[in-house]
């Protein structure tokens, strides 16, 4: 971006500095001449293009860049998510281990204890749900990765269906 601008600003420079040799050029010879006069207004022009053109590049970069730190944001936000359902996961999983090695404790005491064996299915169902979060999220992270693919490559799709309908005509 910068580049663009230091390019502009040189070009920008050189015309000004064209100018004023010419109007030094049309006092000293007394009538300005008239091919040094229309190269200088094409030069102006062609200045004026380019200018043009800089900021129109300038504004698609700046758009574009935009629409890239919302992708990044978006994705940054899908995987915080499968992080926290991981999480979950990881606690269902070490609260599930913690009641089943309760459970072991009591059977091997010969004492069962139903609060214990509700306790260690409550502990399952809620690992249960904790991996199909974990999996709806990560299922989730992977189509958003995959969408802007799938977009370029239905483009290209129809683009060559374009022009084999237009070979065919």
């Amino acid at each position: 971006m910068s580049d663009i601008d230091e390019l502009q600003r040189r070009i920008t420079a050189a015309m000004d500095r064209v100018a004023a040799g010419l109007e030094g050029l049309g006092k000293d010879a007394g009538a300005p001449d008239p091919e040094m006069v229309q190269a200088l207004e094409d030069e102006r022009t062609a200045n004026a293009q380019l200018t043009e053109r800089v900021r129109a590049l300038k504004t698609r970069a700046e758009s574009e860049n935009a629409t890239l730190r919302t992708q990044v944001e978006e994705s940054q936000a899908r995987i915080a998510q499968l992080d926290i359902e991981l999480q979950r996961v990881r606690r269902a999983n070490a609260q599930l281990t913690d009641a089943c090695a309760a459970l072991q404790e009591a059977n091997a005491e010969g004492v069962g204890d139903a609060h214990l064996i509700n306790k260690a299915m409550l502990a399952e169902l809620e690992g249960l749900r904790a991996a199909r979060a974990a999996d709806v999220a990560e299922g989730s992270a992977i189509l958003a990765a995959l969408g802007p693919l799938l977009d370029s490559a239905g483009d290209t799709a129809a683009t060559a269906d374009t022009d084999e309908a237009e070979e065919d005509a």
